[in-house]
């Protein structure tokens, strides 16, 4: 194995692992109505996108199909945030805001490679004036950067976010609780933060 493929074999082994954590959990979910196995669903699909979008191979799968899936998908969390009456919009919104996120990387992936194998492909077709074509392609460029950056960084805040919340208190709580509970949540978190670490070392790969 060369020291270049080392990243892409841990980004799939991460989001294979990440695509079976979530399968068994839309199996074994027994929370009520079909929202949380969707959620899981949704994930495992995600995950497994990932995890082949590293490899050369990987770029064989339909770029826009996966666009309008993910898009798609990145409108389902916020739109099915409140399950009861019970739950205020903006609280229940703001907690699946980051899959929601997460959703629209891979939108925004996806389209991006879609755009860029059209592009190789329309590559020998002679353009009325170069100088409009390189202004429009840098003004794309730019805006690409922007819409990469501001979905990275927000992915970052949230996978350390994630990744820290526990640490100062995790050895306490095992200790003085004694129950799955608190470390299951813990498990939820950790995954959460290294497969949104995970989504935005893919981004800025395919940047």
């Amino acid at each position: 194995m060369s020291a270049t493929e080392v990243v892409p074999c841990m980004l799939t082994a991460l989001f294979a692992a990440a695509a079976v954590r979530a399968l068994r959990q839309a199996v074994l979910t027994r929370a009520p109505g079909c929202r949380s196995r969707i959620d899981h669903l949704l994930h495992a699909a995600m995950a497994l996108a990932m995890a082949v979008m590293p490899w050369s191979w990987g770029s064989a799968l339909p770029g826009l199909p996966q666009s309008v899936f993910f898009a798609c998908a990145a409108l389902w969390f916020p739109l099915t945030a409140v399950r009861s009456g019970r739950e205020r919009q903006l609280s229940a919104t703001a907690r699946r805001l980051p899959y929601a996120v997460g959703m629209a990387a891979m939108t925004w992936m996806s389209y991006r490679a879609a755009g860029h194998s059209h592009q190789t492909m329309a590559e020998g077709v002679p353009t009325a004036d170069p100088a409009l074509h390189l202004g429009h392609s840098l003004g794309q460029s730019r805006a690409g950067s922007v819409v990469t950056g501001v979905l990275a960084l927000y992915l970052l805040t949230c996978a350390l976010r994630s990744l820290t919340r526990d640490m100062p208190a995790l050895r306490k709580t095992a200790e003085a609780s004694g129950t799955s509970t608190c470390l299951k949540g813990a498990c939820n978190r950790f995954w959460d933060g290294v497969t949104a670490l995970g989504t935005v070392v893919m981004l800025l790969m395919a940047h």
